[in-house]
């Protein structure tokens, strides 16, 4: 991977999740985004880091053996096939999570303890809640490599996990670098448009859009977004 876990950390800081997901668009990168119920248990609680997968069987050995292999600043991904009917993990594992200096846990599936989670500290990141516990050991195929599924997306160590009150979205991490220098540049862009509408200067005026429009009727599948490109400019939803 081209970038350490300190540094992912640090240059997402000044980023979010849908800046990291406009520049997988605009350089035509895989964008995986796990569940969209998939949220934090506490809001404004980022993280970024190198996935740290894990299939739950039942047990909360598969988490300890995990942990035997963590570096610093990985992001726990634990599949629980999205399981409705019990928590996988709760406060006792956040702690070991925390003590082994993991940037935050992210599951598919419940949580427990969440009392007890909210107070660790550590950011936890699922698709629910559930007092009732693992309810018995159970057998799944697994590769030969170590992987977790999140709902579609499947997750290995090559990847990195970014997650912000927005969601969780997965990036190659062959392409993590490339990824942050352009979402770093949509940021300074619309934040620089943002400025300007606060001073009174719409969008509107901003990006030509008269221009736009006649443009249109020359050319009918003249789209925004090339307008927007010849203009140097970038906005999204």
């Amino acid at each position: 991977m081209s970038l350490g876990n300190a540094e992912l950390r640090d240059r997402f800081s000044t980023l979010t999740t849908p800046l990291v997901a406009d520049a997988c668009l605009r350089l035509g990168c895989a964008m995986r985004c796990p569940p969209p119920e998939m949220l934090p248990l506490v809001s404004g609680k980022p993280i970024a880091g190198r996935a740290l997968p894990v299939r739950h069987m039942g047990s909360v050995d598969a988490f300890l053996s995990t942990l035997e292999g963590a570096n610093t600043g990985d992001v726990l991904t634990i599949d629980n096939e999205g399981r409705r009917d019990e928590a996988c993990i709760g406060d006792l594992i956040a702690l070991e999570a925390a003590a082994a200096g993991l940037a935050g846990i992210v599951v598919w599936g419940l949580v427990r303890d969440t009392a007890e989670l909210v107070a660790i500290g550590l950011p936890v990141y699922c698709t629910g809640r559930c007092p009732v516990g693992p309810r018995g050991l159970r057998t799944r195929a697994v590769s030969s490599e170590a992987n977790a599924q999140l709902g579609l997306v499947l997750v290995s160590a090559a990847d990195v996990v970014f997650a912000d009150d927005d969601g969780v979205i997965v990036v190659d991490g062959a392409n993590v670098r490339a990824v942050l220098d352009a979402a770093a540049d949509i940021a300074r862009r619309e934040r620089a448009q943002a400025d300007r509408v606060r001073k009174g200067v719409s969008l509107r005026q901003q990006f030509r859009f008269p221009e736009y429009l006649a443009r249109r009727v020359e050319k009918p599948d003249y789209t925004f977004r090339e307008h927007l490109a010849s203009l140097g400019a970038a906005v999204e939803v």
